[in-house]
């Protein structure tokens, strides 16, 4: 495959799947130059590791692997604390006041969350199944069933506390 062809392919898989870039980048990311700054870093670290792509693994969970080990390293490197601003996994738009209140709630409880438990709850609300999750984060499909059932009982808690 040419350099060329090997560029518009990936631009093609990357188009496809622009949106669960956003998610990881605005999962770990509070201000807009900072989401923007972790795109393209995203970007880089998948176009670099492209032609060792060898689809062992869904093109997606691939994606989200190299994404979320490069939004943790980046957060090391930048020595920032950031956190959930707007997730895309959740509605954008809440009408009543009651659902906008519990929704800020989930968010900030969300906030609290380790960088791989905040990882491993945006795949499970993305409806990846535990299997993928695994693949995808390197845990074993039990450690994920049981972080998911601790993460929830954490978040229920906070919730309540509020």
């Amino acid at each position: 495959m040419s350099n060329q062809d090997l560029e518009n392919d990936f631009l093609k898989k990357v188009g496809e799947h622009k949106k669960l870039i956003f998610k990881v980048s605005y999962l770990y990311c509070i201000n807009s130059i900072d989401k923007e700054d972790l795109f393209q870093e995203i970007i880089a670290n998948l176009w670099k590791a492209y032609p060792d792509f060898k689809g062992n693994s869904k093109l997606s969970t691939w994606i989200y692997r190299i994404a979320i080990n490069t939004a943790v390293s980046w957060i090391r490197v930048s020595k920032k604390n950031n956190h959930v601003k707007y997730c895309d996994c959740m509605p954008s738009v809440i009408d009543d006041a009651e659902s906008k209140e519990v929704y800020e709630k989930l968010q900030t409880a969300i906030n609290c969350l380790n960088n791989i438990d905040k990882a491993i709850i945006l795949l499970q609300l993305d409806g990846y199944s535990y299997d993928e999750i695994a693949e995808i984060t390197g845990l074993t499909k039990t450690n994920v069933a049981t972080k998911i059932s601790r993460i929830k009982t954490k978040l229920k808690k906070d919730l309540s506390n509020t």
